[in-house]
């Protein structure tokens, strides 16, 4: 193999793509631009940096920069030295965010004052930080500035030549069911991952990516495509500015786009109230279920020939399985609506998935675990190059999530499932959210679908109330609108529920004014929230 530092992959780029546009920021359409020969001179220059201030290879360095140039470049510059670079979601709240901190035991903390400050006030998670590099004023708190730093430093530097399983970042979970856990990627796993995003999504030199993840802007550097940063809260897509976030993709003629669902509802119901044809040619949506509604919304702001794909995976095994939005809305959404499920496609090249029987505890080999036949719903399992070998100083979390088998592991998904008789993969929901009542599961994905069909019902959940076994079934619905008559409403959900066999035993009810939702993405719900809500109703 070539070098596999994925800091290596930005000298390529460069070599191949030179003076080509390789990254823009900017906000109001004022724009910064850098080509492929400046972004990686920065990067070069940043790690020489970095190099004279004590950071050596293999140590864990803490990266708290927004999404920017400086994001980008010292990514890169960290990775070309062979340095640990942890990423955490700053949305996900300060007790995960100091718990995390604390677990992954950063020797270096580079970043912008405010996460000085943030280290100062909360030291202790921060106790193990040896060296500081602030990326702005550093007001006496936040050790070397970076830009004391690069002063004199050549703009040259020769990649770590690292090995494939070689730590590269640590990246956390989304925590959507339990506190979020360090996954640790090595260097194998990146290069694997930007194979499949080439060689299956077809991107590549040419390509003008607006990712609203912001570490798919890496991935765009990487593969020789452009990345225009939105201006937007990353930790809020949500919330984004739709205005925003369609000027900058016209602006510089947008050619493919990663994000949550939760964006692409927002910047869709813009465009199509605006009379918006956006240049994209290729929308990434993941992080959630994507509704058949939403793609086809998509679908209608897209040029002729745009694709909508729905890759599914997790932080610990991205990407696993992929549909496109054609095949979803004419093969199986009309399934999903009475309850199979929703369909995420089919394993990408080298991946392989099973459905095996659940298993609550650890399963220590490949010989335990009871695979399913075709049709059957149980415990998704993944097996692939992308998939990553543990977590981050949890060997308990660890041993519960990889099955070893003879020549490697399979990663538990934590999601529940089937595959068809064609080999596509049906989710229908997370492990930990089936409910078990006396008279068998009920999986939240199937059951929500059967209310989610109600016009006034912008989402639903189901959780149960109860121990494992004798829970009784409730559904918790968030509207589009108050209505004047919620008995009314009751009464139409009853009906729905008596309609079909999976939520015929369904009797209650409850109205939420605004279901909690992932830091991430803004789509996955959190439902043990919703339940403690509701046992307490």
């Amino acid at each position: 193999m070539t070098n596999c530092n994925i800091g290596a992959a930005l000298h390529e780029s460069a070599a191949a793509r030179g003076d080509a546009l390789a990254l823009v920021t900017g906000r109001n359409g004022r724009y910064q631009q850098w080509s492929f020969r400046e972004l990686l001179a920065i990067s070069c220059q940043y790690a020489n940096a970095l190099q004279g201030q004590g950071v050596r290879r293999g140590q864990r360095v803490m990266l708290m920069v927004r999404p920017s140039l400086d994001f980008i470049a010292l990514s890169f510059a960290l990775f070309q030295l062979g340095a640990v670079v942890i990423l955490i979601d700053p949305g996900m709240g300060y007790k995960n965010l100091l718990r995390c901190i604390g677990a992954v035991k950063p020797e270096v903390l580079i970043g912008i004052p405010a996460a000085q400050l943030f280290s100062r006030l909360f030291p202790k998670p921060f106790k193990t930080v040896r060296r500081r590099v602030c990326v702005g004023p550093s007001f006496g708190i936040g050790g070397s500035t970076l830009t004391a730093a690069c002063k004199g430093m050549s703009a040259a530097f020769s990649p770590a030549v690292t090995a494939e399983d070689e730590l590269a970042a640590i990246i956390f979970t989304t925590g959507s069911t339990g506190p979020p856990k360090g996954v640790q990627y090595t260097h194998g796993i990146f290069f694997h991952q930007l194979k499949l995003i080439r060689d299956y999504y077809g991107i590549g030199p040419g390509d003008i990516d607006q990712p609203g993840f912001p570490l798919f802007g890496l991935f765009a550097a990487a593969l020789g495509a452009a990345a225009v940063i939105p201006d937007m809260d990353p930790t809020r897509p949500a919330q984004v500015n739709p205005a925003k976030f369609v000027r900058s993709m016209q602006d510089w003629q947008v050619t493919y786009s990663f994000g949550s669902p939760a964006i692409w509802n927002v910047v869709s119901r813009h465009c199509l109230a605006a009379g918006i044809t956006l240049s994209v040619k290729k929308v990434l949506m993941a992080g959630a279920p994507v509704s058949g509604e939403l793609i086809g919304r998509v679908q209608r702001i897209m040029p002729e020939g745009g694709t909508v794909y729905t890759p599914y995976g997790a932080t610990e095994s991205l990407p696993s399985v992929s549909i496109t939005g054609e095949e979803i809305l004419r093969e199986t959404w009309q399934q999903t609506r009475i309850g199979k499920g929703a369909c995420v496609g089919r394993p990408l090249p080298g991946m392989s998935v099973r459905v095996i029987r659940p298993v609550d505890g650890p399963l220590v080999s490949w010989q335990e675990a009871k695979p399913l036949p075709a049709g059957h719903i149980g415990e998704i399992v993944v097996k692939g190059p992308v998939v990553t070998r543990a977590y981050d100083g949890n060997e308990p979390e660890t041993r519960l999530a990889k099955i070893p088998d003879s020549s490697g592991f399979w990663h538990r998904m934590g999601d529940v499932g089937y595959l068809d008789e064609q080999g596509r993969l049906w989710f229908c929901g997370r492990k930990a959210h089936r409910v078990l009542t006396p008279a068998g599961t009920m999986h939240t994905i199937c059951c929500e679908a059967v209310f989610n069909e109600h016009p006034q019902v912008l989402r639903s959940a189901l959780v149960g109330i109860g121990p494992p076994g004798e829970q009784q079934p409730v559904i918790i619905v968030e509207l589009r609108e108050q209505v004047p008559d919620r008995q009314q409403l009751f009464i139409e959900l009853r009906r729905l529920a008596a309609s079909n066999s999976l939520t015929a035993s369904i009797k209650t009810f409850f109205v939420h004014p605004g279901f909690p939702v992932d830091i991430r993405h803004n789509a996955k719900i959190f439902r043990e929230k919703l339940a403690a809500w509701a046992a307490k109703q």
